[in-house]
């Protein structure tokens, strides 16, 4: 109850400051942006209690590339921040969000791109959206479940969208996993538990071993190769 009563005290008003900080610099302030990414997070991570450990393997720093993260509670999104600082990362987030007062026009602001799944015209858009962003040299964030879980012992069934977003950018896709953000944060739940939150990269894969006509391959692939590696880390192997 404390953990929750700290971090909703000194972290709600730090989302504000830090949204209007991104609403109002111009779009190109991409240092701005940055810097209002990782203070967000980070402060947020601290007043919920959050340890992250995280193995990233050979990745280099500050290639553009596509990552895929199964999805748990909305720390994720604070936690992937902190582990991915070496990348200038946006995320793709459902259109909710961008809905919201203050955080949502600062979303637009720093470049996250916003979809709807139910609306084939306005998710096509989105993809494009995607695409320029990564062409402006930029990473991209997928949660290719789609939404948060509420089952922690298994990942979601994953959606193709992704895979055609990931397809149209042509940049190597990096999975990762997470495991005990759940238990952070559940969703539906008001309260906040501290904890530690484990984090795994997973080799890397070529765009092109497959074509666009190829995504549902990608997609079962992709399921399979993280829901064997969120099995491992959950049980801490």
């Amino acid at each position: 109850m404390l953990r929750s009563l700290l971090y909703y005290l000194a972290f709600m008003p730090w989302t504000l400051v830090m949204s209007l900080t991104s609403w109002i610099a111009p779009r190109s302030a991409h240092g701005v942006h940055r810097f209002v990414h990782r203070a967000w997070t980070g402060f947020g991570l601290w007043a919920a209690g959050v340890r992250i450990e995280a193995d990233l393997g050979a990745l280099t720093p500050g290639q553009t590339c596509i990552f895929m993260a199964n999805h748990q509670s909305l720390f994720d999104i604070l936690i992937l921040y902190q582990v991915l600082k070496p990348w200038d990362v946006r995320y793709v987030a459902k259109e909710s969000l961008f809905q919201l007062p203050f955080f949502g026009p600062a979303m637009t602001k720093a470049g996250h791109v916003a979809i709807d799944r139910d609306n084939m015209r306005k998710a096509m858009k989105a993809i494009e959206a995607a695409v320029a962003e990564v062409e402006a040299g930029r990473s991209l964030v997928v949660f290719p479940e789609g939404t948060r879980s509420l089952d922690f012992s298994k990942l979601q069934e994953f959606k193709v969208g992704g895979m055609i977003l990931a397809l149209k950018t042509g940049k190597t896709i990096v999975p990762l996993v997470l495991s005990g953000s759940g238990e952070i944060k559940p969703k539906h739940s008001p309260f906040i538990r501290g904890g530690v939150v484990r984090v795994k990269v997973l080799p890397p894969i070529d765009p092109g071993r497959y074509t666009m006509k190829e995504r549902e391959t990608l997609r079962s692939d992709l399921e399979a190769m993280m829901e064997t590696a969120y099995q491992e880390l959950r049980h801490g192997k």
